[in-house]
């Protein structure tokens, strides 16, 4: 059975074999959900819930058929901490950890694997790469547990409730999980803006991009050294930041815009600004919020919808078609307008197919996500179609966003969001690969013909 099983194995891409790693945690996670004393006493889950929640956390998504702090104990708290580690920082990432504890030698296979589970292109330096992630990570989250533990202290009675709602907190935004052991997501605290700004700080470091931070850390403490040689950004880190950025500034903007004579109606102008800045940052990936989405129009949740199907950046916990390959798309659009087949930015020279994975990756999440809102429109048509539009980008861009209509949804319609959740966190490179097959070169060529376009 074991030479089975490693025969199949080994006559796996590292595409399949890393969404069968997701698979297997999934499964994992299911095990770990089932468990009683997870639950608090007299609290049921059915199994379809069970599994619906394992895959949720999984990805690092936080759509959610029941409120969690009615649901679980504090034991069921840790173990989804723990399931969120490992969803968040990678399943790589932590079986390099692993390897590396066991004293395993990390071989060309699992370099393989580790390159496509962190959309890299070269297989060096991807175990500094992975050693990297966990440091920042595990850094950054137990630097905001402190902070927002020591914050917590004015809210609840004792300091353990004060440090477990911390931990949590810190451990969500970072992953940008956005589930929450309140009841109500960050709605206590509203009117409390240094912990919305340390959670926006945990979730831009979780959503920037893990590249991003390793080349900050080391501009920061090589910079200054190196007078000869001094330290420069990649592009993938400009054109991440740069985007990252501009989409949370517009994304204020235009939810404050949009709801400035409607929720924020008679507001000062800091309590608006920060409903605004939150509610941005947060579709990016966090799913976490400050307010019910409910009391919000239609223009603001399509907004939102829109910002949460480009998701947090390549190689983060975010999901959907990611912020590089929006810019990519953008950039695309406006050099092909102006009559340019080369596409220039930051003094450098975008290569021609990741500019053509970049629109297939867009017109496939387009159409799945098209999809996805027509099917669930037909199955469950008793609610609004802007909630469904919702739901759908918010499961993709592995979000978390709802206006609660989740536990209500057909069982069809949470299949649905299921597979749309796992796409989004194994990436729809991983995923076109799997589907797509290993590239190879054509052994031959047709004649090339123009066809009218447009």
């Amino acid at each position: 059975m074991w030479s089975k099983i490693r025969n199949w194995l080994e006559h796996r891409s590292p595409a399949q074999l890393i969404t069968s790693y997701y698979l297997i945690a999934v499964t994992i996670a299911i095990v770990l959900f089932s468990i009683p004393a997870v639950r608090k006493p007299g609290v049921h889950v059915s199994f379809f819930d069970t599994v619906f929640t394992a895959v949720s956390v999984v990805s690092d998504t936080g759509l959610g058929v029941f409120n969690v702090a009615e649901t679980y104990s504090t034991f069921g708290y840790f173990i989804i901490i723990i399931v969120l580690q490992f969803a968040g920082i990678g399943i790589m990432a932590m079986s390099t950890f692993f390897w590396m504890l066991l004293g395993r030698r990390i071989g060309l296979r699992e370099r393989k694997l580790i390159m496509v589970d962190n959309n890299q292109f070269a297989l060096s330096g991807l175990v500094y790469l992975m050693k990297e992630i966990l440091k920042l990570v595990l850094l950054t989250e137990l630097i905001g547990a402190a902070i927002l533990g020591v914050r917590f202290l004015s809210y609840y009675s004792t300091w353990q409730d004060a440090f477990v709602h911390g931990l949590f907190a810190a451990v969500s935004a970072t992953t940008n999980a956005g589930m929450d052991i309140t009841g109500q997501s960050l709605i206590p605290y509203a009117n409390d803006y240094f912990v919305q700004i340390i959670t926006v700080i945990l979730i831009i470091f979780g959503a920037i991009g893990f590249p991003v931070l390793i080349e900050v850390k080391a501009f920061l403490t090589r910079a200054k050294l190196d007078l000869v040689h001094p330290f420069r950004f990649s592009l993938f880190a400009k054109i991440t930041t740069f985007t990252y950025f501009v989409l949370l500034g517009i994304g204020t903007i235009l939810i404050w815009l949009t709801e400035s004579r409607h929720f924020f109606h008679g507001m000062s102008w800091h309590r608006s600004f920060f409903y605004a800045f939150f509610q941005a940052a947060t579709t990016r990936s966090a799913g976490l919020t400050t307010l019910d989405i409910n009391q919000l129009t239609m223009p603001t949740l399509l907004i939102m919808s829109i910002f949460m199907f480009i998701g947090g950046s390549p190689n983060s916990v975010g999901g959907g078609i990611r912020t590089t390959t929006f810019a990519l798309n953008m950039l695309f659009i406006y050099h092909f307008a102006k009559g340019k087949k080369e596409i220039k930015v930051f003094r450098r020279e975008i290569h021609q197919d990741d500019i053509l994975k970049s629109l297939a990756i867009s017109l496939l999440a387009i159409l799945m996500c098209t999809v996805s809102v027509i099917a669930i429109s037909i199955t469950d048509m008793d609610h609004p179609l802007i909630s469904i539009v919702l739901e759908v980008c918010s499961a993709f861009g592995t979000v978390g966003l709802s206006t609660g209509i989740t536990p209500d949804l057909s069982a069809f319609a949470k299949c649905d969001l299921m597979a749309l959740m796992f796409i989004g966190r194994i990436g729809l490179t991983s995923f076109l690969l799997i589907i797509g097959g290993t590239k190879r070169d054509p052994k031959f060529r047709y004649p090339v013909e123009r066809v009218m376009t447009g």
